[in-house]
């Protein structure tokens, strides 16, 4: 497409805006050359480009572009034996870097493979990354190690500027009543002091400057010249060895002389891409469809250089089988702006910009794109507005084919209306016979009816309040705009008398026609407001519909959790039944064997089983046969009775509170029972049993805590698994665990043991005392 069209349209305008958005030069400079491609797969591949770096842009944040400067010199300047400065060097491992880090924001997500694509070009050179930032710590700053020699050499240059000063500070002193200041100074890498040109005798030495008065002169104390010279050397060695570390990183990008050229041309094109999706996002763009068949659908579509507060979104397309539309309406309506709106909106979309429209809507794929628009009149080429106009439209015809889309302003316009409406009608006539597609805007009644009766086109108008008498900027499609001047005369004060006159000088046929738009325009309006009615009913029958949806599913997912809560509850008593006989099962592991243990856990283990039939069948029984007795009336400490529940013989420990709970110990277990649950102990030989069961268990102490620092997360989890098992079959109803703070990872997998654990009732970190984050305090079942 012409530059000319281009900038009639405003495009030049709308890449300055995205330039704003580019991080480097190369970046703004590829904005710059956009224009529209050549083919649909292009601009549906740099579309979906954009709408990718879009979708990063709002996913991810920023991308990488941190510290990417243009380095296509010095990288050009590498590729031909050269060597460059530091600062350059410090930019091309920036480039680099950043290249890298692009893969990694782009990622592997399918959604993303176009841009994937891009960055698969990309060759990550870490190692030339890590040698130029390990010799170059500024922009003209060479480390310390870059090299030993280096190093070496800044170490004796230290040394040797510390001594001269120590021996010039000595000077200054003993010279002091000779001297215009008590200082000393550098002129040419050279120590000196400031002697009175009158004392200049008095101080042997070689006299480097002067002041500007001259009343000073500094001069090198011939007992500095040696060590002078010793520093100079220093410095032209420290010179020499940073231009050959120099040479050496700029040897080692030509080496990787492709990868490097090819990286930044990555990024200054990801730069380009990026750009016009952080406009896009700015204008609020989406993605359109591209249709070869040249029909389009531009739905809200906004000019993108308009104000948001002032911009009136309008709905414009072309259907199959139209292929003019021709637009009448009062000046400022904003019949121009529908013009460029729809050019513009083409060429940022066949450019890869996303464009302010609604989603679902469409551009057609149109080789070239004409604009007459806007006065060009020439004083230099004698050129009035109508010659001027039609010189462009001559040029127009002359290079349009059945792929362009040709946008007139005013088209006939500047001349006779007579004539200028019959030209007009005979150029549209000419496009339409060459199946050109037109948007022509006009004042011109006599094209509204070349467009009534003509063939695949049709008349549009803007909208106008006659109430206000404003324009609303919108744009009707399918309806001629109809002349208001008699209204707005009316409205504006004009007599009556006046007005029924001026209707006398219109011919006949034009006052009908002018009557039959406004009986369409009226006829327009009542189906717009029944459509909107219609559309209102709709919704509402809509959200009903979907509330009694909505309500129809609660009361289902209600039922269904009726269900399923009921199912749990049961399923929960026979879990919790089948927990307590795992605990009984692990607090005698560690007792002492013997048969009547043995005969207890075997007991226990056909309980298990028994419950493990019973869940996977459904059914639930009582755990334990409750033995029968006499009922205790009176509690005291230490007093023998038999639990009924587990025909075991226990030892009071506490007196029963208000809801009749107390404890009893078992052996080395403690337990909390209800005081209906004792009754009086028979002496028989099954209680000698006990007793003498009783008489072998091992008691032995149990620690406060458990100290796990240090193990990894299996180790520990096993050591405190144990521990509680013991601390639990001690009697103990509150421990620590000591697992540290470091980085909380050991503590996170205990505390996910620990939310299952069968002794575990509650837990939580420890407070100011008693270890901090570094412990968990455990409360024991």
């Amino acid at each position: 497409m012409k530059e000319k069209n281009l900038n009639k349209l405003e495009f030049n305008k709308i890449k300055e805006k995205i330039k704003g958005y580019a991080v480097s030069s190369p970046g703004k400079e590829g904005i710059g050359e956009l224009v529209p491609l050549p083919s649909k797969t292009e601009i549906e591949r740099t579309l979906k480009e954009t709408m990718e770096a879009l979708s990063l842009l709002e996913g991810k944040g920023s991308a990488p572009f941190e510290g990417v400067y243009d380095v296509r010199g010095p990288i050009g300047f590498i590729g031909k034996g050269g060597t460059v400065s530091a600062d350059n060097l410090l930019k091309i491992a920036n480039v680099m870097k950043s290249a890298r880090l692009f893969k990694d924001y782009v990622g592997k997500e399918e959604e993303h493979y176009h841009l994937r694509e891009i960055t698969f070009g990309v060759t990550p050179l870490r190692n030339l990354e890590s040698a130029i930032y390990n010799a170059i710590v500024g922009e003209n700053e060479i480390s310390d190690h870059a090299s030993q020699v280096l190093l070496k050499i800044r170490k004796a240059l230290k040394e040797k500027t510390g001594s001269v000063k120590d021996k010039i500070q000595s000077l200054v002193r003993e010279n002091e009543k000779y001297l215009q200041d008590s200082i000393y100074t550098v002129r040419g890498d050279r120590y000196v002091i400031p002697v009175k040109a009158e004392h200049k005798g008095q101080v042997k030495g070689l006299v480097h400057d002067q002041s500007a008065s001259g009343a000073t002169l500094f001069i090198e104390p011939m007992s500095l010249v040696n060590i002078n010279n010793e520093i100079k050397e220093l410095m032209l060695k420290e010179k020499a060895e940073i231009e050959r570390i120099l040479m050496e990183l700029s040897r080692k990008v030509e080496a990787d002389y492709e990868a490097v050229r090819r990286n930044a041309s990555i990024i200054y094109e990801l730069d380009v891409i990026f750009a016009k999706a952080k406009y896009s996002s700015q204008i609020d763009g989406t993605l359109p469809e591209v249709r070869e068949d040249l029909t389009f659908n531009l739905k809200d579509a906004r000019h993108p250089l308009i104000p948001d507060k002032e911009v009136v979104p309008s709905t414009i397309y072309m259907d199959e089988g139209v292929t003019t539309i021709v637009i009448t309406g009062p000046n400022t309506g904003g019949k121009t702006v529908t013009l460029k709106t729809v050019g513009l909106l083409h060429i940022m979309a066949m450019s890869g910009v996303l464009i302010p429209v609604s989603d679902g809507s469409s551009i057609g794929f149109f080789h070239d794109i004409y604009a007459d628009i806007g006065d060009e009149q020439s004083i230099e080429q004698s050129l009035s507005t109508f010659s001027s106009h039609m010189t462009n439209i001559v040029g127009i015809l002359n290079e349009a084919n059945d792929k362009s889309l040709v946008l007139f302003d005013e088209l006939g316009a500047g001349t006779d209306p007579t004539e200028g409406a019959a030209l007009a009608m005979a150029i549209l006539e000419t496009m339409k016979e060459r199946k050109i597609r037109i948007l022509a805007t006009t004042h011109y009644s006599e094209l509204k009816a070349y467009a009534l009766k003509s063939d695949n086109t049709v008349n549009a108008s803007v909208e106008f309040n006659v109430e206000t008498l404003r324009p609303t900027y919108r744009l009707l499609i399918g309806v001629p705009g109809k002349s208001n001047a008699f209204l707005i005369s009316k409205r504006l004060g004009l007599s009556d008398d006046i007005i029924d006159r001026s209707r006398a000088f219109i011919d006949t046929e034009a006052l009908k026609f002018e009557e039959l738009i406004e009986s369409l325009e009226k006829s327009r309006r009542d189906a717009s407001k029944d459509a909107r009615d219609a559309e209102n009913i709709k919704r509402d029958l809509v959200r009903k519909e979907e509330e009694l949806s909505k309500k129809l599913e609660r009361i289902d997912n209600i039922r269904e959790k009726a269900m399923r809560d009921a199912k749990a509850e049961g399923k929960k008593y026979l879990e919790e039944a089948k927990t307590k006989a795992d605990e009984i099962l692990k607090q005698l592991r560690d007792l002492e064997s013997s048969v009547e243990l043995k005969d207890s856990r075997r007991s226990l283990q056909d309980i298990r089983d028994s419950l493990k039939k019973d869940m996977e069948s459904g059914e639930s029984k009582e755990l334990f046969e409750r033995v029968e007795g006499n009922r205790i009336i009176q509690f005291t400490e230490g007093q023998e009775v038999l639990l009924s529940t587990l025909n075991q013989k226990v030892s009071i420990l506490t007196l029963p509170d208000s809801k009749g709970d107390l404890m009893v110990q078992a052996g080395i277990m403690k337990l909390n029972v209800n005081k209906r649950d004792l009754v009086e102990l028979k002496e028989d030989k099954k209680q000698k049993k006990f007793e003498k069961r009783e008489a072998k268990l091992n008691l032995k102490s149990v620690s406060m805590s458990c100290d796990v620092r240090g193990s990894d997360a299996l180790e520990a989890e096993h050591t405190v698994d144990m521990y509680l098992d013991e601390a639990a079959m001690g009697g103990l109803t509150e421990v620590t665990i000591i697992h540290g703070m470091g980085t909380g990872v050991l503590k996170e997998h205990l505390w996910d043991m620990f939310r299952h654990h069968p002794h575990v009732r509650k837990y939580r970190l420890g407070e100011y005392g008693e270890g901090g984050k570094g412990v968990t305090i455990i409360t024991l079942r």
